[in-house]
């Protein structure tokens, strides 16, 4: 199993922290990863993504043009990096910010209204932590256990305290996804 991902969004909404959670989670359960974020220079509001591998095998190079999965949580992101997508390959993004939904039909596609979701639950931080949880529904790279384990990797210890509501986002996540229809 090889899953090559890129994730892409506004800063500031999770994107290299759902990287990070996938690559922590890989070593953890023993798999090759590589993880290579990029991002502009503002720390809110400018654009970023990251490209996180998960193996069994060894990865011969960080650098991608095509994807098995990619994640959208703006229209940017999906503007940009749907044509990235291979055949056959999924597609998911956070359907209350898009307005021009993706237009392929060789691929599979999934809209998760996370936004929407974490507006519920009272924090709209925990937005991309319930695409993560679809992703991991549809696509089960790593366990829930080891994205918990991750998390508490990723998060700097003054927000461990928020561990069980990021936990209970992928859950949600994961929920969505199950109800949700994939369409290709």
């Amino acid at each position: 199993m090889t899953e090559e991902i890129i994730i892409a969004g506004f800063g500031g909404q999770g994107v290299l922290s759902m990287g990070q959670i996938l690559c922590y989670g890989g070593v953890i359960e023993d798999k090759e990863v590589t993880f290579m974020p990029s991002y502009g220079p503002e720390m809110r509001g400018g654009t970023a993504n990251c490209i996180a591998i998960v193996s069994d095998e060894k990865i011969s190079s960080p650098i991608l043009t095509k994807f098995d999965t990619v994640i959208a949580l703006n229209q940017p992101s999906l503007d940009k990096f749907e044509h990235t997508l291979k055949p056959g390959g999924l597609l998911i993004y956070e359907a209350s910010t898009i307005i021009n939904p993706p237009k392929r039909t060789d691929i599979d596609i999934l809209p998760i209204e996370a936004s929407n979701e974490a507006a519920k639950m009272k924090n709209i931080k925990i937005m991309n932590m319930i695409v993560l949880g679809a992703v991991l529904k549809k696509k089960p790279i790593i366990s829930l256990e080891s994205a918990i384990l991750a998390l508490q990797k990723v998060l700097p210890e003054r927000y461990h305290h928020l561990i069980p509501l990021n936990k209970e986002a992928i859950e949600k996540g994961m929920e969505l996804a199950e109800k949700a229809s994939v369409t290709a």
